[in-house]
């Protein structure tokens, strides 16, 4: 099998990034990352103060910052879980299709909202509906996770092991069939 490349995980809020991120990384012995924590570690804030100061533009442009750090500096084989809206900037985008595999945790927007549903830290959550507001963001951010995806797994009415299973049998099969290939 042919030496596994840093793995990114993409989806919406409630996709269960960080939760399979975690869990795959101790599978594989790689280093794990949450971008969110990495963000705040570096502002020294949390996200919903960002938002509030900076707005989404501004945590954006943090995003990318943390992202790009990541991948630049990390040498060691990891697991990264993103932000569901890291997708936004073609920037995002090309950083994520060039030199990892791409992960796309699928999740329903009634999926997400029962996910979501309790948190208070998802700054685009606080409304009045927040269902309408999933349901926004899916139909923009969708195509977008598919097209920097190497995989697509659902993650519905699924435990997280079962999930974090399902994604590195489909890593070690996608992996499998580029050493078939090449």
């Amino acid at each position: 099998m042919k030496k596994a490349p840093n793995i990114i995980l993409v989806g919406p809020m409630g996709a269960g990034k960080t939760t399979i991120g975690r869990l795959i990384s101790q599978s594989m012995g790689k280093h794990f990352y949450d971008l969110d924590k990495v963000i705040e570690d570096n502002a020294g804030a949390d996200i919903p103060w960002i938002f509030e100061k900076e707005g989404e533009d501004g945590f954006r442009k943090r995003e990318t910052q943390a992202l790009t750090s990541i991948i630049e500096s990390d040498t060691s084989e990891s697991v990264l879980a993103t932000g569901g809206g890291i997708v936004m900037r073609e920037e995002n985008r090309a950083i994520l299709r060039e030199g990892a595999l791409v992960v796309y945790l699928y999740a329903s927007v009634s999926q997400q909202l029962y996910r979501t549903s309790k948190s208070s830290h998802r700054p685009l959550l606080q409304n009045s509906d927040p269902k309408a507001t999933l349901r926004k963001l899916f139909e923009v951010r969708d195509p977008l996770y598919r097209e920097v995806a190497t995989l697509v797994i659902e993650t519905d009415a699924r435990h997280p092991k079962a999930v974090a299973n399902k994604v590195l049998d489909a890593i070690k099969r996608h992996l499998d069939m580029e050493t078939s290939v090449s």
